[in-house]
């Protein structure tokens, strides 16, 4: 068995470099757009979603995940977790190999039902944070 801190590597380090970002806008005081900058910073593709569909960091904004007309690896999700189960639901149907609920964000029975897809997840965390406990 795999412990949460093995799966937060094999996600930020193994399992692809394009990261959907659920909740992602141009609103810089939004958690979202800092984490996006780290993500970028750390080799990752940044792919915002958000119903404005924005360009954030340079990237072109979709308004929805599966408007998204490429794969994506990684859904990192911002929404409130009464929203998160139907974002982790789209990321199965989108193919992702994970999703990472953000600090704040839980939803258990979305947590097991895309565990039970096969997808890795993590739940409450920050990529952000993890990163540099990574080294």
């Amino acid at each position: 068995m795999h412990s949460e801190t093995d799966t937060v590597r094999r996600i930020l380090n193994e399992l692809g470099d394009t990261w959907a970002i659920v909740g992602l806008s141009t609103n810089e005081r939004r958690a979202a757009y800092g984490v996006a900058k780290v993500l970028q910073r750390h080799g990752k593709r940044i792919v915002p979603v958000h119903p404005k569909a924005e360009a954030v960091h340079g990237e072109q904004g979709y308004p929805s995940l599966d408007a998204v007309p490429f794969d994506v690896d990684v859904v990192d999700v911002f929404v409130n977790s009464a929203l998160a189960g139907t974002v982790a639901d789209q990321a199965v149907a989108k193919g992702a190999k994970a999703v990472w609920f953000q600090l704040g964000v839980v939803d258990e029975e979305a947590y097991e039902r895309t565990r039970a897809a096969g997808l890795d997840m993590v739940m409450d965390r920050c990529p952000a944070i993890e990163i540099p406990l990574l080294g």
